[in-house]
């Protein structure tokens, strides 16, 4: 791309956003910041309700986006795109925790929001691309483009790209894509950026950084119901199956309990992990050791799937990702069907595949795309 072309940049309040502005600007980019608003709750007067204090709000985040605007000498304006956020992303997110699975907002947030309303907005400002602080890559390769891992192992955020198809990519920069973050925190230090040491942001894009289980509260039917173990015997009850999700270990509600006899392949002491859950009898199942047979599958089944090349790749040896914090993994691709599901086998069982969750294909650095996990298949029946 051509310098002293406009591009919009995503400012999050965030080092990596910042850093991406500067870069661009540095390139000889015409530069101009949105600060995306996507959630309304966290604007409560202080002491009210669910008033979010000691967790980081829209407001703080914006204020650390106008900052750096302000030191890079950019413009930044301030969208609101809570609307289209709870009709495009949050309604299907409670849908999915409704079902008893887990979903990945974050997913569908960036395919349906930050490269879709975020991107049509730019583009009536007469925008030629976007660019955000993801870390990734976007490589044109005869007239077409590849989602690229970005370069940094710790930091690569092509899982959650997976969605972003060709029209999305040919218009989409990722300045930071090609550094580690430690270069990124040297270059906002260097240029003295106000959030240069602003920590991360682990939470769920719209949530924040509040307990998960709190914010659920809100939104969510408690029907309780028994906890039982592999053998079946009630050890336990739950306070409804939307409030757990597969290899969870902490907040079960069961801990310091001992079994009534060694769980197989435990021990009295055992951590416990929550294995399964029966929606027809409001049952969640717990097991003991983080290498149970139940938390182990060796294939899954996807559907919604969506290639980032259009196209399905064809059957054989690739390498997935059934969650982000975790290694590729060798697998098989067994089909690709035209209805959108394609099936996973694994040579090397996979740890809590999660129905709700994100299946995601590579072939080496090249993201091919992915869909939703729908079943697991356990390497013990």
């Amino acid at each position: 791309m051509s310098a002293n072309r406009r591009v919009v940049v995503g400012l999050s309040g965030g080092v990596d956003s910042a850093v991406s502005a500067h870069l661009l600007k540095q390139q000889g980019h015409e530069v101009i910041g949105i600060f995306m608003k996507n959630w309304e709750d966290d604007d409560r007067p202080a002491g009210a309700p669910g008033d979010d204090d000691g967790y980081c709000t829209s407001r703080q985040d914006f204020l650390d986006a106008a900052s750096v605007a302000d030191v890079l000498g950019i413009e930044i304006e301030h969208v609101n795109f809570a609307a289209d956020y709870k009709d495009r992303v949050f309604a299907d997110f409670l849908r999915e925790y409704q079902a008893g699975r887990t979903p990945n907002p974050d997913v569908l947030c960036n395919a349906e929001i930050k490269f879709k309303a975020f991107l049509d907005h730019a583009m009536r400002l007469g925008a030629e691309c976007i660019a955000t602080g993801h870390y990734a890559r976007v490589r044109p390769v005869d007239g077409s483009y590849q989602l690229l891992k970005g370069l940094d192992p710790l930091k690569d955020q092509s899982y959650f790209l997976h969605r972003l198809n060709q029209a999305q990519l040919s218009k989409t920069l990722f300045p930071v894509g090609e550094l580690p973050k430690t270069e990124v925190r040297r270059i906002a230090e260097e240029i003295g950026l106000p959030n240069a040491k602003k920590k991360d942001s682990t939470g769920i894009c719209f949530i924040g950084e509040r307990p998960f289980r709190e914010f659920l509260n809100r939104y969510l039917a408690h029907t309780p119901g028994p906890i039982k173990d592999d053998r079946g015997r009630v050890i336990g009850e739950h306070v409804g199956l939307s409030f757990y999700t597969l290899g969870q270990r902490k907040g079960i509600g069961i801990g310091g309990l001992k079994a009534r006899g060694a769980v197989r392949g435990g021990s009295d002491h055992a951590p416990w992990f929550t294995a399964r859950k029966d929606m027809a009898s409001n049952t969640l199942y717990v097991v003991q050791g983080h290498d149970h047979p139940w938390l182990q599958s060796v294939a899954l089944v996807a559907d919604d799937a969506s290639w980032v090349a259009g196209q399905a790749p064809l059957p054989g040896p690739l390498k997935a990702k059934t969650r982000y914090r975790q290694a590729d993994a060798p697998c098989l691709l067994e089909s690709a069907a035209a209805d959108h599901a394609f099936r996973l086998s694994f040579s090397t069982p996979q740890w809590a595949v999660t129905p709700g969750q994100s299946a995601v294909l590579y072939d080496g650095d090249i993201c091919l795309g992915g869909g939703v996990i729908s079943q697991a298949e356990s390497a013990f029946k």
